[in-house]
């Protein structure tokens, strides 16, 4: 009778593989195992730990050496001339355009010959120089009309050494690039920030055809990845939630975004209601997981790997004293799923619960029969 209760309990709906089907699983046969078993305690979790994550991206490679301090096209510039005798540019006014002493002239505006118009020296070109360099052109173009000029340029409004900031931040839009002022952090930090979790965001940078990406975490983190921009970058940051799931003989199943910082088994069961303590196989408690191959690797682990890691199921026995230290270190990945197979005796019940329902089936059709008949 015991065997035929074990046999029937295969036919028995369930919302998920059992035990047994799980290890035949992870048995090798002509086509190779599915998957990879891997008894879960302390030691395994504080190796798997050690083994350093990549970040998933990086931005290293497009870090700029470009200048920020270049003038170009549509930047406003004050520009200041100095002459001992005062004949040209003396006067008063104010400190926003062309001056001498207290004259003053609008301030000039690079255009799209990349010229501005200074008085008595016509238009010079400024585009492609620096505040330095472009205060030199203006001088030699004076010179021969006003005795000794002296002449300071300054940045008055940046246009052309911007980029654009878009997505999860709390200020998009143009940000200007300075020389200390110009890596992702620096025009991050001038569009607010972004109001999601750090874990959660991605960092991408479109330059050209070119597209590089990385987590946000790495770039506030990593001094290589907090690179500098150069103009007419596209900084995107995208809203990618951690999650896993939980099944099987839990109290919640359920879809779970991850909150900030780590999360270990021990917390992912608290927010699941724990296990099922009517059905659940508390000895056999599962982490279904792509594992990396370098982890696969350092716990011993042959699975050949697929597209997206190795696949490998992490086993607790949480009946023992052990195991509950263990969930209390091992850290849960984005896109695992915890699964707590149901233990034989909850199998044998609820296969004798079905049969009681269908011989009652039965025998309420053979009555509701004879009555006909009769």
């Amino acid at each position: 009778m015991i065997l035929a209760t074990l046999g029937g309990c295969s036919t028995v709906p369930r919302d998920g593989p059992s035990g047994r089907a799980i290890d035949q699983g992870a048995v090798a046969d002509a086509d190779g195992a599915s998957y990879a078993i891997v008894p879960l305690d302390y030691a395994v979790a504080e190796r798997i730990k050690a083994t350093a994550a990549p970040y998933g991206g990086s931005l290293a490679a497009a870090a700029s050496t470009q200048p920020v301090d270049i003038i170009g096209e549509g930047d406003q510039l004050a520009v200041s001339v100095f002459e001992p005798s005062g004949s040209l540019f003396g006067g008063g006014g104010s400190s926003t355009g062309i001056r001498s002493g207290g004259q003053a002239l609008p301030s000039a505006t690079v255009d799209r010959s990349g010229t501005i118009a200074v008085p008595y020296a016509g238009a010079v070109r400024v585009a492609g120089l620096t505040t330095t360099e472009a205060a030199a052109a203006i001088r030699r173009a004076l010179v021969g009309k006003v005795g000794n000029p002296q002449v300071s340029v300054v940045m008055a409004e940046n246009a052309s050494n911007t980029v654009t900031v878009l997505g999860e931040v709390r200020q998009p839009g143009r940000k200007p690039l300075s020389v200390n002022a110009g890596t992702i952090l620096d025009v991050l930090a001038a569009a607010g920030g972004s109001p999601r979790p750090a874990q959660d965001v991605r960092v991408d940078l479109r330059r050209g055809d070119q597209t590089f990406s990385a987590p946000l975490t790495a770039v506030s983190s990593d001094f290589a990845e907090n690179i500098r921009l150069q103009r007419g970058d596209l900084v995107s940051l995208s809203y990618v939630p951690r999650r896993y799931r939980t099944f099987g003989a839990v109290n919640d199943i359920t879809l779970v975004d991850m909150p900030a910082g780590d999360t270990t088994l021990a917390d992912a069961l608290s927010r699941a209601g724990g296990l099922n303590d009517a059905a659940a196989n508390a000895r056999s408690v599962m982490i279904f997981r792509f594992e990396r191959p370098e982890v696969a690797q350092a716990l011993g682990v042959t699975q050949p790997a697929t597209t997206r890691g190795v696949p490998v199921i992490y086993r607790l026995n949480l009946e023992e004293g052990e195991g509950l230290f263990t969930a209390g270190t091992f850290l849960i990945q984005p896109e695992d799923i915890i699964y707590a197979p149901r233990a034989l005796s909850a199998e044998v019940s609820k296969f004798f619960g079905l049969i009681q329902q269908v011989t009652r089936v039965v025998y309420d059709l053979s009555v509701t029969s004879t009555l006909t008949i009769n």
